[in-house]
């Protein structure tokens, strides 16, 4: 259980956060009357009183807002949580839905002291259920719920899409191949075929929003462009080759030019990330081959399965 010591707000977005005694909380929105809000999934940030204190103890000057934090909370380590953590504040309920965010310019408090805690240490949530909340109430960690579906995120690489020049037909595909499958599609991208790019969005899918399955289509192939499977192996923490193996033995019996196909599918901590080739058709016949088994191997990943072994 914790203590809400601080609530903050600003009216304006690039102005600070003040503190404010109490405020409710919008579904689709945040903290009423906060300019960050809205309906996207940082809709409330909050940062723990205890990494506040020790920055202060480094010597820096730090009120509650100076973060950009809109919950100050004392009794948890946010950033020790998993994504989908829910906390109860009265009637109002909170879902986790990022860990730390990027940090693009260094704000005044990292040119003063060298560091920020908010990029690593703050975590954001969405408004599940409405309310009010004061500061003094509780805020407690409620069970984690087994009916969670699992989350998936698709990234769509294309030089001709990402500049507005092609349809991207393929993303619509695993999206609808996903939502049948009963998978949360939390995010859909479309990407140049750029090394940096892809692997900055897949380190940030994976190691942020902590999304379980993620699934690329696109720049698989022999052209000097097609770099997704370089891009994703540069960021695995494990290998796992047996799904692209997979992959390409299914439609090798479709096609024989399936064996120039490079797609990689590799293990990033939690997370699951599978290339897959940039047709629509070709998306859905590789999903028809491997989809219904990467359930099992994902709830396996993350702990909420154990192994089950053929005997």
């Amino acid at each position: 259980m914790g203590i809400i010591r601080g609530i903050c707000i600003s009216e304006r977005r690039g102005t600070q956060k003040t503190e404010v005694p109490e405020a409710n909380l919008k579904v689709n929105w945040g903290i009423e009357g906060d300019a960050h809000g809205g309906n996207w999934h940082r809709q409330v940030s909050l940062l723990s009183l205890e990494k506040i204190e020790a920055f202060r103890e480094k010597g820096a000057d730090v009120n509650f807002g100076a973060f950009g934090e809109n919950l100050i909370v004392e009794g948890f380590d946010f950033s020790s949580l998993p994504v989908g953590s829910r906390f109860q504040i009265g009637e109002a309920e909170l879902e986790m839905t990022q860990i730390g965010k990027e940090c693009h310019s260094h704000c005044a408090i990292y040119q003063t002291m060298g560091d920020c805690i908010m990029p690593r240490e703050g975590v954001f949530a969405e408004v599940r259920k409405p309310g009010h909340i004061r500061v003094g109430d509780e805020v407690i960690l409620l069970p984690e719920d087994p009916e969670r579906p699992l989350t998936a995120a698709v990234i769509t690489l294309s030089d001709k899409g990402a500049a507005g020049q092609r349809e991207d037909k393929s993303g619509p595909v695993i999206v609808e191949e996903l939502q049948k499958a009963g998978y949360k599609v939390i995010e859909t991208l479309l990407l140049p075929d750029d090394v940096t790019k892809i692997k900055a969005q897949l380190i940030r899918l994976s190691d942020q929003r902590q999304v379980n399955l993620i699934l690329t289509t696109g720049g698989t192939g022999f052209s000097e462009r097609d770099c997704t499977p370089e891009a994703t192996l540069a960021v695995a923490t494990r290998n796992a080759p047996g799904i692209a193996e997979a992959i390409r033995a299914g439609s090798m019996q479709i096609t024989r030019r399936a064996m120039l196909s490079r797609e990689a599918s590799v293990i990033r901590h939690k997370t699951l990330i599978v290339n897959l080739p940039g047709s629509p058709k070709a998306v859905k016949e590789c999903l028809d081959l491997v989809l219904d088994q990467l359930d099992h191997g994902i709830r396996i990943l993350t702990g909420r399965d154990g192994e089950c072994a053929r005997k």
